[in-house]
């Protein structure tokens, strides 16, 4: 079975090389990817872009937009960007229109909001003009919801139900909401259940390395959590899978998931839907 690993990071970021190094157990590298993805049958990933202006400033409230995929090292050909938007300097003369050139390159596949890593509703007005380039470029918008991987962030702002309105209001654009909001999944997979143009990504629930995930694995009421979400929203038309890599290996996670996915649904939770949100990867697959 093909894989698109639809949320992976590659930005020279302190702590994704630390928790790489320290906790998963991960080369975190072009060579750690690719190999990961040849382990694993992923013939294609989806970079969020984030980016740090010096050592553990994520998230970084300087940093010029759009943020990028910026690991020091060779970019792979089957790694594609949403690129990462920075609202505290969305308004600075250029940003606008560095912003808007990123968008017509074809390894640009999306639109990255860091949701509660920022402090701004996704309906604030600051993200005006970002709604505006996804729908005249046709891209979908990919927000974080959930709990941050930073103490600094704020959760009213990840939280899933206060970005309904912004769902509602623009239902001619694509939005994945990532992780599923996790831990507020019941309330995504209600979501799910009332907003047509809404996809949700299945990754970052563990962190950690291959023995952590076999260990989550066994633990039923961990199991559980994400189950009982997916069963109520049974929307497997609309789940995408990814990985939050380097934060966990590829091929333990892809076990985890499986485990709580019907194996009917395993081509589309695993492959098709992530072509359905992403048209340009549909585009590089099919030529």
């Amino acid at each position: 079975m093909k894989i698109i690993d639809a949320h992976v990071h590659f930005s020279e970021i302190e702590s994704f090389h630390e928790t790489a190094r320290d906790l998963a157990s991960i080369d975190y590298s072009t060579k750690g990817l690719l190999d990961e993805f040849t382990r694993s049958n992923v013939i294609a990933g989806v970079g969020m872009g984030v980016t740090e202006t010096s050592l553990g400033a994520f998230p970084d409230q300087t940093a010029a937009n759009p943020m990028l995929l910026d690991l020091n090292d060779q970019m792979p050909d089957n790694l594609f960007t949403c690129v990462g938007i920075n609202p505290e300097t969305l308004h600075l003369e250029g940003q606008l229109d560095a912003l808007e050139q990123s968008l017509q390159s074809d390894a640009v596949v999306g639109i990255k909001l860091y949701a509660g890593y920022y402090h701004y509703n996704v309906g604030d007005a600051i993200y005006d003009p970002v709604y505006r380039l996804a729908r005249q470029y046709e891209l979908p918008i990919v927000i974080h919801g959930g709990l941050t991987y930073a103490d600094s962030g704020l959760l009213k702002y990840s939280h899933p139900l206060s970005m309904e309105e912004t769902f509602l209001k623009h239902r001619d654009i694509t939005f994945m909401l990532c992780h599923l909001g996790d831990p507020w999944v019941m309330d995504t997979a209600a979501l799910l259940e009332k907003n047509p143009n809404l996809y949700a990504d299945l990754s970052g629930w563990i962190v950690g390395d291959t023995a952590k995930v076999q260990r989550l694995m066994g633990e039923q009421t961990y199991v559980d959590h994400f189950r009982r979400a997916i069963v109520f929203a049974e929307k497997y038309d609309r789940l995408v899978f990814g990985t939050d890599w380097p934060l966990v290996p590829l091929d333990a996670y892809i076990a985890f998931i499986k485990n709580l996915i019907p194996e009917k649904h395993w081509e589309a939770v695993f492959y098709h839907n992530a072509l359905a949100v992403f048209p340009k990867v549909k585009q590089w697959v099919e030529t």
